[in-house]
């Protein structure tokens, strides 16, 4: 496995991420920001946070297993969210919880959480960027 996470002492323990990710592989992965479309290019989930969220994950767990990748190989997730506010945190946690285990994942690595005025196209909530390292 190209990568490790850490919660480093003297940091606080989060849940859903680890602050550290160390990456021992060869090849470096970037994965687009992903939104919520499905294959046919359709918004899935509009005016849904949670369901935009899962789609999103989804989506980049579709492009890691492209280029012979998964979440393990992960080393940093960047989200942006419209409009965002800690009120919506547990629409985006039950996204994530509900992607995971359609993937089979825990989908831990660092994150950015960046909230943003606007994505694309109005319907798009939620982009989901990936770098990823394999060897």
């Amino acid at each position: 496995m190209a990568i490790t996470l850490v919660n480093p002492s003297g940091l606080p323990e989060i849940d859903a991420y680890r602050q550290v990710s160390i990456a021992t592989g060869s090849r470096l992965v970037f994965v687009a920001g992903q939104v919520a479309w499905d294959v046919k290019g359709v918004t899935v989930g509009e005016g849904d946070l949670a369901a935009q969220v899962e789609q999103c994950y989804l989506n980049v767990g579709t492009a890691l297993a492209e280029v012979g990748a998964s979440f393990d190989d992960v080393a940093k997730l960047t989200l942006y969210v419209v409009d965002w506010t800690p009120a919506k945190m547990p629409q985006l946690m039950d996204g994530i919880a509900r992607a995971a285990a359609k993937l089979g994942v825990t989908p831990v690595p660092p994150g950015t959480l960046l909230g943003v005025a606007a994505l694309d196209i109005p319907e798009h909530l939620v982009e989901i960027e990936a770098t990823a390292v394999i060897d």
